[in-house]
């Protein structure tokens, strides 16, 4: 591409239910997800309609448990040009599993979408970003499961995740699988998450899109964007009995989410996370254990 052209970026969307996030699991049985009133088919239908009128194109790390009971709707996603990848069948952390149940969860969600969708599956994104320095031999277990790419180590200090001294742009693992890690912008000799999330809905529009533009024309890098369909529905049902700190994290600024997506789909180039990095030459470089 000409060197004055605008860095494209990867867009990317959890596709899973306000019920299934890992804080709200001390309080939401898994037994109990079928009891729950689901809501996003209607959250994704929105979405959709945001990225047709965008003329924006997107991956959709996609929930096997959800891909099961809305087949339609993986179909939708499919015909209308974007990128179907896994996000696991039941959103278990990776680090909860064994190696042989990791493997069975991501082989089961993998055959699942592609029979659904009716092409490769490539890319796999950890529920919460649970692949790190303890559990690197997932990505492995990824290769062997025919996926190409992952989209899981947050390169951030969390309390629930993240790996900070992981590479901050994409990179090749063992076993010639791709890495290709949420957003973050190196600051105050530390990496500040910059990809979408709660962050996203906390922080003022104008500091993400900032981050976002210093990512690339500093760094000369494409950014990679996450949320979830949950965050663009101010009337979910409200859980009870959550803590405070998890109240505030999945409900803040929720109602302006939708709006926020739609200013940064104007504001930056977008496109699917296969388009962007398969197959093109990224830094070879295995994560810091």
């Amino acid at each position: 591409m000409p060197s004055n052209a605008p860095i494209e970026n990867a867009l990317t969307i959890d596709v899973e239910d306000y019920f299934q996030v890992s804080a709200m699991a001390p309080y939401i049985r898994r037994a109990d997800w079928d009891r729950c009133e689901c809501r996003v088919e209607h959250n994704i239908d929105r979405i959709l309609q945001l990225l047709a009128a965008k003329n924006t194109h997107a991956t959709f790390f996609t929930l096997g448990w959800i891909a099961e009971r809305y087949p339609d709707m993986v179909r939708r996603i499919v015909r209308e040009g974007h990128e179907l990848a896994s996000h696991g069948y039941g959103h278990q952390r990776v680090s909860d599993l064994t190696e042989a149940e990791f493997f069975d969860d991501i082989t089961r969600s993998k055959g699942l979408l592609e029979d659904l969708g009716g092409q490769a599956v490539w890319g796999y994104r950890a529920p919460s970003f649970s692949i790190g320095a303890n559990n690197l031999w997932a990505l492995d277990t990824l290769q062997r499961a025919g996926y190409r790419y992952s989209s899981s180590i947050y390169p951030v200090k969390h309390d629930h995740y993240g790996m900070p001294n992981a590479p901050r742009f994409a990179y090749e693992t063992r076993g010639g699988m791709m890495e290709v890690p949420p957003t973050t912008l190196r600051m105050f000799n530390r990496n500040l998450p910059s990809s979408g999330g709660g962050y996203f809905r906390l922080m003022p529009y104008a500091l993400s899109r900032w981050m976002l533009q210093q990512v690339n024309k500093q760094d000369e890098q494409s950014a990679i964007f996450y949320f979830h369909p949950w965050e663009i529905d101010p009337g979910q049902p409200r859980v009870a009995g959550i803590d405070l700190k998890t109240r505030f994290r999945h409900y803040v600024n929720i109602g302006r989410t939708e709006q926020r997506l739609a200013r940064l789909l104007d504001d930056f180039q977008w496109d699917r996370m296969d388009n962007i990095f398969i197959g093109s030459r990224v830094k070879k470089e295995v994560p810091v254990v």
